[in-house]
């Protein structure tokens, strides 16, 4: 009779914790990839927080981080991942934020596979950057006409469909009326840029440049840090791949001295599914 008792009073523990565990709300463990460079992280966790799955600390902006979480009632752990390798290790977390550009270039396509996307993206318009001391050359007015131009326009709108989206509200023909085009024939820029839409964005400016004899050599970086250093430095003229707050971040972190000269488009951030499909809180 001892032993039955014992047994039936360990079944009735169980089930006692099991029942407390159950009152008490405790979720399994959600995990979800985000950028680890500080502006980047800082826009995953803000759209989380849009999407009703954290809320930051008061005060938090564009450099929180996990340790800004004040309330995670979905039991979410962040996994901080290079920007460039989370759609690579989007197969071992429940789910993933990633920047246009890698979605895109992983296959992706940031309207339709997203579960959801950032809304207003104006703070992170991506930039046209020239080392400081540039901004007024006429090779870097050149480049800008070209990049703001409607064929660019016109470009990004219907290549990308909304995955990206101009911020150029008046568009040129190309050409800037005060840069004397005919002194610049010859000239060769070398510009920075990761593949996509960068690249490919440029690959129209390029040629509208082509026009008046100035070769624009598009330099393809995979990462976020070699086109701004290799700026500083002299070795390219110019780069466009990140946003203001990532500049500025850059800048005060290396010492650098680079400036924005042209904004040029938005690349809302999404959250994709990993080996979870629907979001916890739908």
């Amino acid at each position: 009779m001892k032993k039955i008792a014992y047994i039936l009073l360990s079944a009735l523990l169980v089930l006692g914790t099991i029942a407390g565990a159950a009152a008490c709300g405790k979720k399994d463990k959600i995990t979800i990839a985000v950028p680890n460079d500080t502006t980047n992280e800082a826009r995953a966790l803000l759209l989380l927080e849009d999407l009703g799955l954290i809320t930051l600390k008061d005060g938090a902006g564009i450099t929180a981080t996990a340790r800004d979480i004040k309330d995670n009632p979905y039991n979410i752990e962040i996994k901080e991942i290079e920007a460039a390798q989370i759609p690579n290790v989007r197969k071992d977390v429940d789910f993933a934020v990633i920047n246009s550009n890698y979605a895109i270039e992983a296959g992706l396509n940031p309207v339709k596979d997203s579960l959801d996307m950032e809304g207003s993206a104006a703070a992170y318009a991506n930039i046209v950057c020239v080392k400081q001391g540039n901004e007024n050359e006429a090779w870097t007015k050149a480049l800008v006409a070209a990049v703001k131009s409607q064929k660019v326009v016109d470009f990004i709108n219907n290549k990308y469909a909304g995955s990206v989206v101009s911020t150029v509200d008046k568009p040129t023909d190309g050409y800037d009326p005060t840069v004397d085009y005919a002194a610049l024939a010859g000239k060769k820029i070398r510009i920075g840029a990761t593949p996509n839409p960068h690249a490919e964005i440029l690959a129209i400016a390029k040629e509208i440049l082509a026009a008046k004899n100035i070769n624009l050599e598009i330099v393809e970086f995979t990462d976020y840090v070699q086109p701004n250093t290799t700026v500083e430095s002299g070795d390219i003229d110019a780069n466009y791949f990140q946003h203001v707050p990532y500049l500025d971040d850059f800048n005060k972190e290396n010492n650098t001295h680079i400036v924005s000269v042209a904004a040029i488009h938005n690349e809302p951030m999404g959250i994709y599914s990993g080996k979870k499909t629907t979001l916890p809180n739908k």
